[in-house]
């Protein structure tokens, strides 16, 4: 133990052992038997006091998940929550309307946020009666813990009520004898606190708890009417004490009267560097600067959904824990989203020891990934990130008819509430509107559902290539794939249909003759990498023709000087010498094309950023493929075989 966690244990259980005394010496003592009266003397209660705190500190004030080798503090991980009033989620009337909005942040963000973020520890401190909501993995759980934690310390700046944490899991709540009151006195009992039976039943009387109800959600269905009764008749009872409950927002229908109802918000930017911060706190990673390292790693473009996963405290800790091992994120992002999913799918609830009930029976995790994938493509094929409840209830409904053959009475709603709430991998975001929880989940499971139909797949290429949307899925699916090689060859034919005219077909392969002449002069590495160099120096290239033809020849070469380095990092090369003698060339000849010429080259450009990216993706490419798509590049045109 440390010299702090020293002072702050005595501090808090002299807090709590006054609490304590008050609440069964307060008033009423002569109840109180002589035998019991002897066990409940300051002496004793004071040593109870300080077990209390020990227990529920090794209990709820610890973190270990996904794996983690041991566990660590939760104070020094816990990341400031925000709430969000729990009744604001958007009205809107259409699915259209919805999507608009989307469209107009530029955010890969799905939820909208209309009310303003608050602190949770102070919603926490000014509430009687709260219930926090929110999706998996969101943190509820944590914030009940932390909160007990506070309260632990005594009066303090962030809790400012002297109360006496009670944490109570309500997956527990199995039986058909359900008795709150006995469970409180059976967690003093645990925690090594004389005479719980007196003791519990007082500081009820006298308000002196705070009961923490956690996993509304996870309690039985066959037993969820009555354990609602029994906590609302619970909190009616001893309504001066303070109550705190969770439940996953899905799960939750306005079950108790008299709460103030609120939702975990996900995680900012802000909140995502500060736990990455608190995360990465050993004297190795401090000396390293491994939690700058990390921070600056998710906010690089291409890592954008890797950051979008990070908005959830389960998924960050996921991400830090894959930082952690490699100080670096995959290249294969598909092996990354894989586990992702399957943390949401499964892992998390086992981990948690939630004996969740089964979907619908067949339905297991292997076909339900069919189905979520089958439902990703749709939509995301229809360029609608946003569905009808109706809409997913129906394609749920068929797909287990034709599969499980479903009778035609299946109860398809109660199926997509069993994974928005069990999973929260479908998200209800207004009233009778849903999406996936995250648009990284919708673009793996629709490159999924892709990757092994050869003929969808080339139909996807020749609609999409080019397409900015569909980028991530083109990365996904090439490190799905054992080989790449069919992907990329699909790929380059369609690349090579943007620049078919000759004009442009002669103009790429001059410049990247003169850039292999030019480059052998002055660089030695060229000369051995000739091929390779003229390859990312082409693309440079055509990049500053593009820019030059459509802009200030000023703004084309930092901007194409910034789009060769892409393509030399590609190549794992970099060469400021090159990029220099590439642009300088390509500007000369820029002022020769026309408009369609350019939008061709914008396309070839594009497309060819894509192979380049999905090379870099894939987990194998044989030498032979990817050297003749060299060569094929290089001289413009040729047929890929």
């Amino acid at each position: 133990m440390t010299g702090t966690e020293g002072i702050w244990l005595t501090a808090a259980a002299k807090s709590l052992t006054a609490l304590a005394l008050n609440a069964v010496w307060g008033v009423g003592t002569d109840t109180i038997d002589k035998a019991t009266r002897g066990l409940l003397t300051e002496g004793r209660i004071s040593k109870a006091s300080r077990q209390y705190i020990d227990r529920y500190q090794k209990r709820h004030g610890t973190v270990q998940v996904l794996g983690m080798s041991k566990p660590v503090s939760l104070e020094s991980v816990y990341t400031t929550v925000q709430l969000l009033d729990a009744q604001s989620l958007s009205d809107f009337e259409t699915v259209e309307a919805l999507e608009q909005v989307y469209r107009q942040t530029s955010t890969r963000r799905f939820s909208r946020e209309k009310s303003k973020r608050k602190p949770g520890l102070e919603i926490a401190d000014q509430e009687e009666f709260l219930t926090v909501l929110g999706g998996p993995g969101v943190g509820k759980t944590t914030f009940l813990r932390k909160i007990g934690l506070e309260a632990l310390k005594g009066k303090s700046k962030q809790f400012q009520h002297a109360c006496i944490p009670v944490f109570l899991e309500l997956k527990r709540f199995d039986g058909d004898d359900i008795d709150i009151e006995q469970l409180v006195i059976e967690e003093f009992r645990t925690c090594g606190f004389p005479k719980p039976e007196v003791f519990g039943p007082k500081a009820l009387a006298k308000g002196k708890l705070l009961v923490l109800l956690d996993g509304l959600d996870e309690v039985p269905s066959k037993n969820l009417t009555q354990v609602i009764r029994k906590i609302q008749d619970f909190v009616n009872r001893y309504s001066q004490n303070r109550f705190i409950a969770s439940c996953r927002i899905a799960a939750y229908r306005g079950y108790f009267k008299g709460c103030t109802n609120v939702a975990i918000a996900e995680f900012n930017k802000t909140q995502i560097a500060e736990f990455i911060g608190n995360w990465f706190q050993r004297d190795i990673d401090k000396e390293s600067g491994t939690a700058a390292a990390c921070w600056e790693l998710l906010q690089k473009p291409e890592n954008k959904a890797a950051l979008e996963l990070a908005q959830t405290p389960l998924l960050l800790t996921f991400l830090c824990l894959v930082f952690d091992q490699s100080q670096n994120l995959p290249d294969n992002r598909s092996t990354l989203y894989r586990k992702a999913l399957d943390i949401l799918l499964e892992k998390w609830a086992a981990e948690k020891r939630i004996q969740q009930e089964e979907i619908y029976q067949g339905l297991h995790t292997d076909l339900e990934t069919v189905l979520l994938s089958e439902i990703a493509y749709k939509r995301f094929n229809d360029d609608q990130l946003f569905f009808s409840k109706q809409e997913v209830i129906d394609q749920i409904t068929t797909f287990l008819q034709e599969t499980l053959d479903a009778p035609k009475s299946l109860n398809g709603k109660s199926v997509l509430h069993a994974i928005e709430v069990q999973q929260g991998i479908l998200v209800a975001r207004a009233e009778g509107i849903y999406s996936f929880s995250h648009l990284t989940i919708q673009e793996f499971l629709t490159a999924r559902y892709i990757e092994k139909k050869p003929k969808l797949l080339e139909e996807v290429i020749f609609k999409h290539l080019v397409d900015a949307r569909w980028r991530e899925t083109f990365l996904l699916v090439s490190g799905l794939q054992d080989s790449a090689d069919d992907l990329l060859l699909d790929m380059e034919r369609q690349a090579l249909t943007y620049i078919k005219t000759p004009r442009l077909q002669s103009l790429l392969l001059e410049i990247g003759n003169v850039d292999i002449k030019t480059l052998s002069k002055h660089h030695s590495f060229a000369r051995s990498h000739g091929r390779a160099l003229a390859l990312a120096l082409t693309l440079a290239s055509a990049s500053a023709l593009v820019r030059a033809s459509a802009s200030h020849l000023g703004n084309a070469l930092s901007l194409a000087s910034a789009r060769a380095r892409d393509f030399a990092l590609a190549s794992d090369l970099v060469s400021d010498l090159a990029i220099a003698v590439a642009i300088a060339r390509a500007i000369d000849l820029a002022l020769v094309l026309n408009i369609e010429e350019v939008i061709a080259l914008i396309d070839y450009l594009e497309a060819m950023n894509v192979i380049f990216q999905c090379k870099r993706a894939a987990i194998r490419v044989s030498q032979k493929v990817w050297a003749g798509i060299e060569e094929r590049i290089l001289s413009t045109g040729q047929k890929s075989s």
